[in-house]
């Protein structure tokens, strides 16, 4: 992927960082020391943070390192203390979180899940959530369905078996989309459900979203889910996907835009399916999660006061700008807000971080 450097002049701030004894100073005005931090989690948001956190280490000096291991693993190694902080496109359930101390979910961009597809013949194709539950489920098992011949009136269906293509990984993407199928198709809610792994019927199994991607780019007549930034990237086709309110609309930065609702102050919440106008129904948010209480496993006040900083940093208007230059779409100001407030509560030995 091409790098997409952000308006910010790392030769600059570079002269800003200075040093103490021995040891570079943070510029973020805290005083604090640099130091090194890491997470792990979900490869859906992995263009925008690999873009991100080159950026914040050039302006304040930490050196941040993520491996998109999948929304799965990121929580494990939360879990176990390795990272500082596990990305996941799937919030964590009132029962997960009953296992861990206490975690913050911050959401960094939003993005939506898309249903690429490899089919020689045809340019456009058009989508509702059953038939899309139906094709992953093996009910449909041919690209001249005659449900598919009718959401697509003139375009040259082949006569070909459907190849789908799905995620073998603990995966946020799986849920986001098992999630949308869930509200759409009872008959799925009902035999498979929603998760980080469900047992899908048929198809073919690959790790991570540009494992799913490259199936789909490699074989004809294939279909599968995957985050809109590798269809976007790498020039997949995707299809229209139809919404709660009729419409067949075109995933793109202003129709994930406009499935945002109301959200909770812990900001855990799903938004696929939305009813709104110009919707597209396989929107979702993904977040950062950390321990709410960061004196944790030898864990020093600097390492804290750097995870708030790479935080804000995130959820500064000047980033959020950038989201749209490697396909996704901004927060909404209500979610920035929560989160700002949300990041007050965070505390290191029982005193709040951030003064």
């Amino acid at each position: 992927m091409k790098k997409i450097y952000l308006p910010i002049m790392a030769a600059f701030a570079a002269l800003t960082i200075t040093s103490c004894g021995g040891q570079q100073v943070a510029n973020d005005g805290t005083g604090r020391e640099t130091v090194e931090m890491s997470g792990a989690g979900a490869t859906f948001p992995l263009p925008f943070y690999t873009m991100t956190f080159e950026s914040y280490s050039g302006q304040v000096g930490d050196k941040v390192s993520y491996g998109g291991i999948g929304s799965g693993g990121g929580i494990r190694n939360l879990k176990d203390e390795i990272v500082d902080f596990a990305g996941t496109d799937a919030f964590l359930t009132d029962e997960e979180m009953k296992e861990m101390n206490p975690v913050v979910h911050v959401p960094t961009c939003m993005g939506a899940v898309v249903i690429a597809y490899n089919l020689p013949e045809v340019e456009e194709l058009n989508l509702s959530g059953d038939v899309i539950a139906d094709i992953f489920c093996g009910k449909i098992s041919k690209w001249d369905d005659p449900r598919l011949k009718e959401l697509n009136p003139g375009a040259a269906l082949p006569a070909k078996d459907i190849i789908q293509a799905y995620r073998s990984d603990g995966s946020g993407t799986t849920f986001i989309f098992t999630d949308y199928l869930s509200k759409v198709s009872e008959s799925w809610k009902n035999t498979y459900g929603s998760g980080k792994t469900v047992d899908f019927p048929v198809g073919q199994a690959a790790k991570g979203n540009p494992g799913v991607a490259g199936i789909i780019a490699q074989t004809p007549y294939s279909i599968g889910y995957i985050g809109s930034e590798y269809a976007f990237a790498q020039k997949i086709p995707y299809a229209n996907v139809r919404n709660q309110r009729g419409e067949m609309v075109t995933p793109s930065a202003e129709s994930i835009s406009a499935s945002a609702g109301e959200i909770p102050q812990d900001t855990r919440c799903s938004i696929t399916n939305a009813d709104a106008p110009g919707a597209y129904p396989i929107s979702c948010f993904t977040w950062l999660v950390f321990y709410k209480e960061q004196n944790y496993g030898g864990r020093s006040l600097s390492q804290a006061q750097a995870t708030l900083s790479l935080m804000k940093y995130i959820l500064s208007d000047s980033i959020q700008q950038t989201t749209a230059t490697v396909n996704y779409a901004p927060l909404p100001k209500q979610a920035v807000e929560i989160s700002l407030a949300n990041l007050k509560q965070v505390t290191y030995d029982g005193q709040p971080v951030l003064k």
